[in-house]
This record gives structure tokens, C-alpha cells and sequence, in this order.
């Protein structure tokens, strides 16, 4: 019987963490690249957001939304400064947060991705997809030995 393994190393209570569903290492920029390479560089790591980041401080975070909107929508040329789009006050996770905590903070602050750091640094990026896709783990192996048992079973009068 197929068997879906846990996403990510439990924490010391045997929850899931932050750390073992965010996507890593997170794609970072520094804030005086520009708005056409930051462009550039999400269409060649196929993501929606860059953290922003200056000797390994997270100072911001910038997505394909800010660019469209705060770039491309206020005129901005292609050779203006990431920080000119990004947003600087970033709320973020810790590696080793309970995934609980995750969706709570993902509720409060109504953002699609968050950062996540480790000893002040970021060390990746948690997004509502991630969470979406440890749902589906955790239901298909909730129900996987019940699919397989009604696949088992003989079909019964129509």
C-alpha cells in the first residue's frame, strides 16, 4: 500500500516545522539591482518573489505584483532600484516554528509568501502552495488505506 512520507523533520513536540515545508534556499536579491533584473532572474528561477537581502539581513521582500504594479503601473524605468518596489516591513516565520503557527500568521498578515529565517537570517521562503500541498499529504494518507480497501472490494449489485 502507497504510503505518503511526512513533509518535512517533526520539531520536538512531533509537529511538522516551517523549515521542513518552505522552499529552499530562498531566491535573494540585493536592493540596488535593478527592476528589469529582478524580472529577469524570477522568469529564470520560476518564482513569484525575491527577498531582498543586504550582509545576510533581511530587508525586504519583492514580487511579480510589486513589479507589475509599483514598477511597470507608476512608470518606473527598467533601470530603477529594486528597493524603490519592495515592501520593507516583512513579516516572517522562524525554521522552527510549528506549522500551526504558519497558518495563523498567514491569516493575520494576508500575504501569499513569507520568509523564513533561521538566527536572523533568511533560510527560505513558506507559501500558501506549500501549505496547500501538505494538506493534500496529510488527507491522501488519512484516506489511502481506505481507497485501497474500496478498490479491493468486489463491485456490488448496481
Amino acid at each position: 500500500m502507497p504510503h505518503l512520507p511526512q513533509a518535512g523533520p517533526p520539531s520536538a513536540a512531533g509537529q511538522v516545522t516551517v523549515g521542513g515545508l518552505m522552499t529552499a534556499p530562498p531566491v535573494t536579491v540585493a536592493p540596488d539591482v535593478t527592476l528589469a533584473g529582478a524580472t529577469r532572474l524570477m522568469a529564470e528561477t520560476a518564482v513569484g518573489s525575491l527577498l531582498v537581502v543586504a550582509d545576510g539581513v533581511l530587508r525586504g521582500i519583492v514580487t511579480d505584483r510589486d513589479l507589475a504594479l509599483r514598477g511597470l503601473g507608476e512608470g518606473l524605468p527598467p533601470d530603477s532600484r529594486i528597493d524603490a518596489v519592495m515592501s520593507p516591513r516583512v513579516v516572517t516565520l522562524d525554521a522552527g516554528d510549528e506549522i500551526h503557527e504558519a497558518y495563523r500568521t498567514f491569516r493575520r498578515a494576508g500575504v501569499r509568501r513569507l520568509p523564513v529565517l533561521a538566527d536572523g537570517r533568511p533560510v527560505g521562503v513558506l507559501t500558501l502552495d506549500d501549505l496547500l500541498l501538505d494538506v493534500f499529504r496529510r488527507l491522501a494518507d488519512l484516506l489511502g488505506p481506505v481507497a485501497w480497501s474500496v478498490l479491493r472490494e468486489p463491485p456490488g449489485p448496481p
